[in-house]
C-alpha cells in the first residue's frame, strides 16, 4: 500500500511539474489573449493621476499582443501609499497588474525614513512615466482673497495666515509645502486629511483652505476656469521648473526665490523625481522578463499613439514620456545623494525642521 501511495505522489508531482512547465512556456501573446489587466491608481476618481490611468487603460490594450481588456481600480489612501505597497507585496506578478502612484514615493522609499513604506522603488518592474514635467509645473495656486498676495508676504508674515490643503504625509501636496517652507522661509499652515485631489479643490472653493500646491495639468484638467483672467485664483510660484513656464512668465520658480545655498540644494534634490517621473507607472517585482518587455514596449507605444495624444490634449493632460531605463538612472542618482542632505530632508518631512 505504501508503494502505491508513493507512486501516486510521484505521478501528481510529475503532473504539477508538467503544468508549471507549460505555464512557463506560454508566450506573451498566448498569456495576454482574452486577459483582463488591472491598473491600480492610488487616488480617487477625478484627479490628474486617475485621468492618466484611465487614458492609458483605454489605449494600451491595442499595443499588447493578444489585445487584452484593461480596467482601472481606484485604491486611495495615505497619499497613494496603500496602492504602492499593494503593487509591491500583493498584486499578481504574472504581468496582469500594474499601477500608478504619487511621484515622490520613490524618493521617500530611497530615503527609508517611513516605516509604512514596504517597497524598494528600484525593485519594481518599471514601465516608465507618462510625463517628465517638461511641459508642466508644480504650482502654488491660491484664492484671490487669500491673505498672502506674494511669496515675500509669506516670508514676512508674523502668523501662518496662509493655509494650504493636502491629502497625507508622503505625497507631493504635503511634502513640497514643507520643503518650500524650510527652503524659502515661508510662514504658512498645512491642513492634511483630504481624501483626494477632488476633495481639496472643493475645499478651496468652499474657503476651508486658501489654496494648495499641485501640478498645473491637474488644474487645467479639472478647474481650467481658475486660470482665466478674473477666475478668482492666482499662482504664486512654480516648483520643478528649471525655467519659468511659458504660460506664466511673471511667476517665479522656487530656485529663483531661494536666498541661501542650502535652500537651493534642497530644492534641486527634491525636484529630481518630479522632473523624471511625474506620472510613474510600475508593475510588481518579479514579472516574467518577456511579459515585462511587452508591457514596457506597450506603455511607450501608447504614449506615441495619435489617438492617445489627441485625447490627452483635449483633456488638458501633458504627455512627455520617460522610459524605464531613464527612470532607473534617476533612482540610482537619488540613491547616491550625500547623507547629510538626506538627513535634512528626513527631518523636514518628519516635522522636525531642517
Amino acid at each position: 500500500m505504501l508503494g502505491s501511495l508513493t507512486r501516486t505522489i510521484v505521478a501528481l508531482l510529475a503532473l504539477f511539474a508538467l503544468a508549471a512547465s507549460q505555464v512557463r512556456a506560454q508566450s506573451p501573446q498566448e498569456f495576454y489573449k482574452g486577459k483582463l489587466l488591472t491598473i491600480t491608481v492610488g487616488y480617487g476618481p477625478g484627479g490628474g493621476y486617475d485621468l492618466f490611468a484611465r487614458l492609458v487603460a483605454k489605449h494600451i490594450g491595442r499595443h499588447i499582443a493578444g489585445n487584452p481588456s484593461v480596467i482601472v481600480q481606484n485604491m486611495p489612501g495615505a497619499g497613494s501609499l496603500i496602492a504602492a505597497n499593494y503593487l509591491y507585496t500583493v498584486a499578481p506578478r504574472d504581468g496582469s497588474a500594474f499601477g500608478l502612484f504619487a511621484r515622490d514615493l520613490p524618493l521617500l522609499g530611497i530615503m527609508g525614513h517611513n516605516d509604512k513604506i514596504q517597497f524598494d522603488p528600484r525593485k519594481y518592474t518599471w514601465l516608465g512615466s507618462s510625463s517628465d514635467f517638461s511641459d508642466d509645473a508644480y504650482v502654488m495656486v491660491v484664492r484671490d482673497d487669500a491673505p498672502a498676495k506674494t511669496i515675500d508676504y509669506m516670508r514676512t508674515a508674523r502668523e501662518p495666515l496662509m493655509v494650504l490643503g493636502g491629502t497625507a504625509d508622503g505625497t507631493s501636496g504635503a511634502d513640497v509645502p514643507r520643503i518650500l517652507q524650510q527652503a524659502l522661509g515661508l510662514n504658512m499652515k498645512l491642513v492634511l486629511g483630504y481624501r483626494d485631489s477632488a476633495a481639496i479643490f472643493l475645499a478651496i472653493e468652499r474657503n476651508e483652505v486658501f489654496g494648495r500646491i499641485t501640478d498645473l495639468s491637474a488644474i487645467r484638467a479639472s478647474r481650467a476656469a481658475w486660470l482665466k483672467p478674473g477666475g478668482g485664483y492666482r499662482i504664486l510660484l512654480q516648483f520643478a521648473r528649471i525655467k519659468r513656464h511659458p504660460d506664466f512668465p511673471d511667476v517665479p520658480t522656487a530656485l529663483e526665490l531661494a536666498t541661501t545655498e542650502a535652500g537651493r540644494k534642497l530644492i534641486e534634490f527634491t525636484e529630481t523625481p518630479l522632473l523624471t517621473m511625474a506620472r510613474p507607472f510600475v508593475a510588481p517585482p518579479g514579472v516574467p522578463a518577456d511579459r515585462a518587455k511587452v508591457l514596457q514596449a506597450a506603455f511607450m507605444a501608447t504614449h506615441r499613439d495619435p489617438q492617445f495624444l489627441d485625447e490627452a490634449t483635449r483633456s488638458g493632460l501633458y504627455v512627455s514620456p520617460v522610459g524605464p531605463e531613464q527612470v532607473m538612472e534617476s533612482l540610482e542618482q537619488m540613491s547616491r545623494t550625500p547623507p547629510e542632505l538626506i538627513d535634512r530632508l528626513r527631518k523636514i518631512l518628519e516635522g522636525r525642521g531642517g
